[in-house]
């Protein structure tokens, strides 16, 4: 395949980028660099340095004859989104659609969209399934929601074909990839800020939710379960006509404080934290149902343990220095 992954020089990005070009295929990438970093991007795939609804730039790309698009690139901050709506419609509403617009002018119709939990809001039904109301409580999930919905339309109207993947909490390290961006807002790396010092301590957003013990609790999966699950859409994608969504989780909710707990457990050291308020626009829960996702692609799950994923951020850490 000739693949084209918007956002490849970002954390998830760049882990598909490596899995793909280990798989075979060529790769393309564009991203703006806002968040992502220029050394991530792997030797063998061509960088664009744009933003990835640059119409110019997307010509060129489309030019080489993309197969298949891995569209990653957004603005994704709950707290960013809710101080500054209008960049997040912009970014990936109005640039995902002058993506699609110029797939459609080359004849690519294979896209597979990462979306997010954030579309569902308060959970009403714990874990969630695909058909969980939608009911985003932040302008983030309201963006990625509104894309998903052209997105349908792109299939209905022009045949695309489409899988939207909502990731509960993408987290851990490869060898190679880790967490790193600008303003770090992710529990696990700021939790390892603290504890190198590289903050004086983690702030916990919270602990009167109504969980086990008044912290959020999330849904963590492996970043390389999440490029794995790229790729095998993908295959899947070559082969059926369809439009569908699924949730990427491990299915297993984990409170901050046990996470706390779980890096303590790993690392031998205790994470210095303070309780602060509830950040806006975070839901109390959000745990995944899978099954449709292992069902439907067969997806297995191999490296998402809170314990797996926190040793390997852990080592990436150690490594990056």
């Amino acid at each position: 395949m000739n693949c084209l992954i918007t956002g490849g020089a970002g954390y998830i990005g760049s882990v598909c980028a490596d899995l793909l070009l280990h798989a075979g295929h060529t790769v393309s990438v564009i991203d703006d660099l806002r968040q992502g970093n220029a050394d991530a991007v792997p030797d063998g795939a061509v960088f664009y340095h744009a933003q990835y609804g640059e119409k110019a730039v997307l010509h060129e790309v489309f030019d080489r004859h993309i197969d298949v698009v891995f569209h990653l690139a957004a603005e994704a901050s709950v707290p960013r989104s809710m101080h500054n709506p209008g960049l997040f419609y912009e970014v990936n509403v109005c640039q995902g659609l002058s993506l699609l617009e110029t797939m459609r002018h080359h004849g690519c119709r294979i896209l597979i969209f990462s979306s997010t939990a954030a579309v569902f809001g308060e959970p009403i039904t714990v874990p969630i399934d695909e058909h969980h109301p939608k009911n985003p409580c932040n302008p983030y999930g309201d963006s990625k929601l509104a894309f998903e919905r052209l997105l349908r339309w792109y299939h209905e109207c022009y045949g695309f074909r489409a899988h939207i993947f909502r990731y509960f909490n993408a987290a851990g390290a490869t060898e190679r990839h880790g967490e790193s961006r600008p303003v770090e807002e992710h529990l696990i790396p700021r939790a390892f800020e603290a504890l190198t010092g590289k903050r004086n301590q983690l702030t916990v957003f919270g602990n009167d939710y109504p969980t086990r013990d008044g912290t959020c609790v999330r849904d963590y999966l492996h970043v390389r379960d999440v490029a794995q699950a790229h790729l095998v859409s993908a295959e899947y994608l070559l082969q059926h006509d369809e439009c569908d969504d699924f949730n990427l989780g491990s299915g297993t909710g984990t409170t901050v404080l046990e996470l706390l707990d779980a890096i303590q457990r790993v690392t031998g050291r205790p994470v210095p934290y303070t309780i602060g308020g509830r950040r806006a626009g975070d839901p109390a829960v959000l745990v995944a149902s899978s099954d449709k996702a292992r069902q439907k692609l067969g997806l297995t799950f191999e490296h998402s343990t809170v314990d797996q994923i926190v040793s390997s951020a852990w080592r990436w850490v150690r490594k990056a220095g």
